[in-house]
C-alpha cells in the first residue's frame, strides 16, 4: 500500500492537480486499521517507499514513516464514518477551488459530469470559530460528513466535496477511483466555469434533465449498467 500511495501522490502532480505540495492522497487498509498518506510538507522526488507516513486508523497515532500530513485528521473523519471508501485524494485545483472559495456548488450541466457524479458536486459546512482554534482540519473531515448526512448523498455516488474557501477532497472505493474523481472534478468544474461565462448574468444556465442524468449515471454505476467491456 505504501508503494501505491507514493505512485498516486505523484500523479496527481504529472495530472495537473496539485502544485508544489498543495495535496495529498492517502489509502486505508481496513483489515489492518491503518491510513498511508503523503508525508507533511515532502518531495516526493526525493523520499523513498518507507518514508510515507502511516498512522492508525482508530486514533491517528504515528505508526512509521515520517510525520504524516497535516490534513491527516480530515482523512481520518472520512475513513471513519464513510465506511466504504478505500482512498481519499486532497487538491487544491484551479477550477474546482475556484467554486470552493466563491462557495459556489458545481451543478449537472452536462453529460461529463453525469458520467461520474450524480448530481450536484456541493460546497459542505465550514469550520466554526472554535474548532478552527481546537480541532481545523478534524472539522474539515466532520463538516464533509455532517452535509452529506443532512442532505441525504451517498458518497460513492457524489464522491467528492467542496470545502468553503479551501480545496477538494475526493474518494472511491480504491485509489484509482480516487484520483478519477478528483481529476474528473476538476474537469467539470472547469466546463462548468465556462459555461456559465458564455450564459452570462442575463442567461440562467439550464440544468441537465433528471432523465438524462439518471440515464448517464446509472448506464455507469447502476445495478443494469451496461457501459464499458464487462
Amino acid at each position: 500500500m505504501l508503494s501505491d500511495v507514493l505512485s498516486a501522490n505523484k500523479l496527481i502532480i504529472s495530472l495537473g492537480l496539485v502544485k508544489r505540495s498543495w495535496g495529498n492522497v492517502s489509502a486505508v487498509d481496513r483489515a489492518k486499521g491503518t491510513v498511508a498518506i503523503k508525508p507533511s510538507g515532502v518531495n516526493l522526488e526525493k523520499i523513498k517507499t518507507a518514508q510515507i507516513a502511516s498512522v492508525s486508523l482508530l486514533d491517528g497515532s504515528h505508526i512509521s514513516g515520517l510525520k504524516s500530513s497535516v490534513d491527516t485528521p480530515t482523512h481520518l473523519v472520512l475513513y471513519r464514518r464513510f465506511t466504504d471508501i478505500g482512498a481519499i485524494v486532497h487538491t487544491h485545483s484551479p477550477f474546482a477551488t475556484a467554486f470552493a472559495q466563491a462557495r459556489k456548488s458545481i451543478e449537472c450541466l452536462g453529460t461529463t459530469h453525469a458520467d461520474y457524479f450524480y448530481g450536484t458536486i456541493p460546497v459542505v459546512y465550514a469550520p466554526g470559530k472554535e474548532d478552527v482554534v481546537h480541532r481545523y482540519e478534524e472539522a474539515t473531515g466532520t463538516g464533509i460528513v455532517d452535509y452529506f448526512i443532512d442532505n441525504d448523498i451517498d458518497p460513492l455516488k457524489i464522491p467528492a466535496a467542496l470545502c468553503p474557501n479551501h480545496g477538494v477532497f475526493a474518494w472511491g472505493r480504491n485509489l484509482q477511483e480516487a484520483i478519477e474523481s478528483a481529476h474528473v472534478l476538476e474537469l467539470v468544474a472547469e466546463m462548468a466555469y465556462y459555461t456559465q461565462g458564455i450564459c452570462g448574468l442575463n442567461n440562467p444556465v439550464i440544468k441537465l434533465r433528471n432523465d438524462i442524468l439518471d440515464k448517464h449515471f446509472l448506464r455507469k454505476h447502476g445495478d443494469g449498467k451496461y457501459y464499458g467491456q464487462g
